[in-house]
């Protein structure tokens, strides 16, 4: 882990980076408090321990793994569209998908949850 100092229109973040995973690169989570984000999808989110949230706005182009697939940190579980660019939302740990609260075709906001792991 490094630690860095990111100043934004002149406010100071501390910023902690994790280093040495090999797997596809994950979006960062935000920095700095967010914004209140928008309202979740209407589906009620399942029983998850993990909740995997949307990084940006954008538009669902494919769910590579349905409710019930063990899946292995790193591994793809849907594909985000955003400013014309395919962005791999993946597994931040190994589990087992316990619901996918979005369809192909759904736009989303920042923190909307999009699925949840047991």
């Amino acid at each position: 882990m490094k630690n860095y100092t990111i100043t934004v229109n002149g406010t100071a973040y501390q910023v902690t980076v994790e280093e040495g995973f090999a797997g596809a690169a994950a979006p960062a989570p935000a920095a700095a408090p967010a914004p209140a984000a928008a309202p979740a999808p209407a589906a009620a989110p399942a029983a998850g321990g993990v909740t995997i949230t949307s990084p940006m706005p954008g538009k669902i182009l494919g769910i590579k793994a349905a409710a019930g697939t063990a899946v292995k940190r790193g591994q793809v579980i849907l594909l985000l569209e955003a400013m014309k660019m395919e962005n791999e939302i993946v597994a931040p740990q190994d589990g087992t998908v316990a619901s996918v609260n979005v369809a192909v075709g759904d736009m989303v906001e920042p923190g909307a949850v999009l699925a949840t792991l047991n």
